[in-house]
C-alpha cells in the first residue's frame, strides 16, 4: 500500500465514531476541485509511510479509537487493499472506506468478504457530465455498478457530492439524487477552494447554504436521510446589497 499520511484522531470522518484516518497515495481521476494534490498527483507525492509504521501507530491508540477510515486519493486502485483491510480488522476496529466508485470489482470483493463496515462513495455529477467533472474519460457503467452494489449490500453507506458553483447547478444536484433514489443517505459537501487542481477555482465561494437547504424537501422525498456537510474553511458567497426602495417625492 502506498500511504501518504495518517491522521491519528478524527471525530468527523466516521459518523458516530472516533477514528484514525489513513490517506492513500494515487488516484485515477483528476477532479478540478480536488484539494489533495499531494495524494493525487504523483509529482507532488511525499515519501510514503510504511504499512508497519501505520499499523503500529494505530495499535498504540487502539484503546482510544473505535474505527479506522481508509481514504485517499483513491484506495481501490491499490491491489493490496483487501489484505490491508484484513490487518486493520484484526485490530478490532470498525473500517470505513472512502471511494470514487470507479472500481466496482474491488468494491464487490470488499463487500463480499465483509472487510468494510461503512462505505462513502462520491458521486461527482450526473452520468452524462461525469467525464468533464472528473477530468478524464471513464466508464459510467462502473459508477452504475458501484451504486447498485452499495444499495444492495446491507452495509451502512452514504453517497456524497461536493457541490461546486459554476460546475454544478441545482438541476444537476437533483439529477444526481435521482440516480440513488431510495438510498440510505445522501450528503452534499461544501466546496473548499483552498488549493484546487484547477487553479482557476482557487478562492471560489461555496454554494450559498440557503440554496442547498432549499433542496432538502426534494432530497428527503428520494433518500432516507439528507445531510448538508459544511466546512469552516469554505468561502461564503458574497451577498449582494439590496437596493433601497425609492422614497416618495415630497408633495408641494
Amino acid at each position: 500500500m502506498r500511504i501518504g499520511g495518517l491522521q491519528k484522531c478524527s471525530l468527523s470522518d466516521f459518523p458516530g465514531k472516533v477514528a484514525a484516518v489513513i490517506y492513500c497515495q494515487g488516484c485515477n481521476l483528476r477532479c478540478p476541485y480536488c484539494n489533495d494534490q499531494e495524494l493525487v498527483v504523483p509529482q507532488c507525492f511525499g515519501p510514503p509511510l510504511s504499512e508497519d509504521e501505520v499499523i503500529e501507530a494505530i495499535k498504540r491508540r487502539a484503546d482510544r479509537l473505535e474505527a479506522v477510515v481508509v481514504s485517499g486519493g483513491e484506495p481501490t486502485v491499490q491491489k493490496e487493499l483487501p489484505r490491508f483491510l484484513r490487518e486493520l480488522r484484526d485490530l478490532g476496529l470498525a473500517v470505513k472506506l472512502d471511494t470514487n466508485g470507479t472500481h466496482p470489482e474491488m468494491l464487490h470483493t470488499l463487500l463480499r468478504d465483509a472487510l468494510v463496515d461503512y462505505v462513502a462513495m462520491d458521486l461527482k455529477a450526473p452520468l452524462a457530465a461525469y467525464a468533464q467533472a472528473v477530468g478524464r474519460p471513464l466508464s459510467v457503467e462502473a459508477i452504475r455498478r458501484s451504486v447498485w452494489l452499495l444499495r444492495n449490500s446491507g452495509v451502512e453507506h452514504e453517497f456524497r457530492t461536493t457541490a461546486v458553483p459554476g460546475m454544478h447547478t441545482v438541476r444537476e444536484l437533483k439529477l444526481i439524487v435521482e440516480m440513488i433514489n431510495g438510498a440510505q443517505r445522501y450528503v452534499i459537501q461544501e466546496f473548499v477552494s483552498r488549493s484546487p487542481l484547477q487553479t482557476g477555482l482557487s478562492g471560489r465561494p461555496a454554494f450559498p447554504r440557503r440554496t442547498i437547504e432549499e433542496l432538502r424537501p426534494y432530497m428527503e422525498r428520494r433518500v432516507k436521510e439528507f445531510v448538508v456537510r459544511t466546512s469552516d474553511d469554505a468561502v461564503p458567497m458574497p451577498v449582494g446589497r439590496r437596493r433601497r426602495a425609492p422614497q416618495p417625492m415630497p408633495v408641494g
